[in-house]
């Protein structure tokens, strides 16, 4: 089984951790996919199947945790940190870095929210390697 995807064409590298973090398109597609990662986390654990939301709060904490906050702007609101870690777990999952079936292995693993994203972000930090 190959990590991630290269299949898509709008697949690309950025330069930076820093522009990978203020990519906005990259936090779109991102929050669709932390959201169906957490789903299945959550679903699992309930041994039922559930659609939920990662709040904004809970993704900015967990960046904040993750030791990432230092490469982004000082005056950043809630929503942008929120946006940021988005961004970077599907970049990483784009790039090769992280599959689903790892996200949510890693995400599991935490006693909340909070601190499941806080290790899959300081994972994908580890992992995810710039030019």
């Amino acid at each position: 089984m190959s990590r991630g995807s290269r299949a898509f064409s709008f697949r690309t590298v950025r330069g930076s951790l820093a522009e990978v973090l203020a990519d906005r398109d990259l936090a779109s597609l991102g929050d669709a996919y932390v959201n169906f990662a957490y789903s299945l986390v959550l679903s699992d654990k309930r041994r039922k199947p559930l659609g939920v939301r990662v709040k904004g709060s809970v993704l900015a904490e967990a960046l904040r945790k993750a030791g990432l906050r230092d490469y982004l702007g000082s005056r950043m609101s809630r929503h942008a940190l929120a946006d940021a870690a988005e961004a970077l777990i599907v970049y990483a999952w784009l790039n090769g870095c992280l599959t689903l079936d790892e996200s949510v292995k890693i995400m599991r693993k935490g006693k909340d929210a909070v601190e499941g994203i806080s290790e899959l972000l300081a994972t994908v930090k580890r992992r995810v390697i710039f030019p």
